[in-house]
């Protein structure tokens, strides 16, 4: 996947275009994520005192599809394609990062 949990992001399309956020959990089934701050929508609870929930209107992210986001280039910052490149490890067995498009930056941690 181009995304993964952690990534800062720019939502690129929607009511939340131009928003960035951090990806708080991926859904990789329908292909969505939960951005910190993006997509908010009100949700209803009912008070359960047992569980220490308080009743009211509580707002929430909403899972955002990952068509609308871009990855953040960590030397630019601006919002990026990913690109994928293999290197070698000191053991000599090769893996596969995911770089930036505009820069050419890793940006896997």
């Amino acid at each position: 996947m181009r995304i993964r949990k952690g990534d800062q992001v720019e939502v690129i399309s929607g009511k939340d275009r131009g928003k960035r956020g951090k990806v708080l959990r991926l859904f990789r089934g329908s292909q969505r994520a939960i951005v910190e701050g993006v997509n908010l929508v009100k949700k209803h609870a009912k008070q359960n005192p047992r569980m220490g929930v308080q009743g009211g209107i509580i707002e929430q992210e909403a899972p955002v599809h990952l068509s609308n986001l871009l990855p953040i280039d960590p030397q630019t910052n601006q919002p990026t394609r990913v690109g994928y490149k293999f290197l070698t490890r000191a053991d000599g067995k090769p893996h596969k990062v995911r770089v930036s498009r505009r820069s050419g930056a890793e940006l896997d941690r």
